[in-house]
C-alpha cells in the first residue's frame, strides 16, 4: 500500500509538515496529484457536496478550479491528535467574470497508518472583496517560506 509520510500519531511538528504539504499540493490545482494523498474510499463532506473515494474527489476538485481562478491558499494547523488534524485556512480566487473571493474555513482530516487521507469534513464561508484588498499575492504556485502566514496576515 502506498504510504505517505509523516504518517500517524502525529506530533506538533508532524502535524504542521502534514499540512505544509496539504497545503502545497492544493496550490498546485493538480487534481490527479491530489488526489494520491486519499485513500480509494476518502469520505468528504466539502460544504454542501458530499464526495465518496477518489474518482468522485477528482470530479469536484476539477469543478472547483474551472471556477475558482488564481487560486492562492494557505493552511494552519489548529489542533491535532493520534490520527487526526484540524486545520483552518484561507484562500483567494476570482470567478471568470473578475469578481474576487476569499474564502475561509475548518477542516477535520483523519488519516490511515499509511498516513492516507481516509475523512476530510470541510466549512466553508466565501466573502468578496475587492481585488485591490488581495494578501495572496505569490507567483502561482507554492507559497514561499517567507511568505506570511494566516495568523501574521491578521485572518
Amino acid at each position: 500500500m502506498n504510504t505517505k509520510p509523516p504518517v500517524p500519531p502525529f506530533t506538533k511538528q508532524t502535524a504542521i509538515e502534514k499540512v505544509r504539504l496539504a497545503e502545497d499540493a492544493w496550490n498546485t490545482r493538480d487534481p490527479d496529484k491530489i488526489v494520491l494523498v486519499y485513500t480509494e474510499d476518502t469520505q468528504w463532506r466539502n460544504r454542501n457536496e458530499f464526495a465518496c473515494g477518489r474518482q468522485e474527489v477528482h470530479q469536484l476538485l476539477s469543478r472547483k478550479w474551472r471556477r475558482e481562478l488564481d487560486y492562492r491558499l494557505i493552511k494552519e494547523l489548529w489542533a491535532f491528535e493520534s490520527n487526526r488534524i484540524a486545520v483552518r485556512f484561507a484562500y483567494e480566487w476570482n470567478d471568470d467574470s473578475n469578481n474576487f473571493f476569499r474564502s475561509y474555513g475548518n477542516e477535520n482530516w483523519e488519516f490511515n497508518e499509511q498516513g492516507l487521507m481516509t475523512h476530510r469534513h470541510a466549512s466553508i464561508n466565501d466573502l468578496q472583496i475587492k481585488k485591490s484588498e488581495r494578501k495572496f499575492n505569490w507567483p502561482s504556485g507554492r507559497r514561499p517560506d517567507t511568505f506570511p502566514g494566516l495568523s501574521e496576515l491578521g485572518l
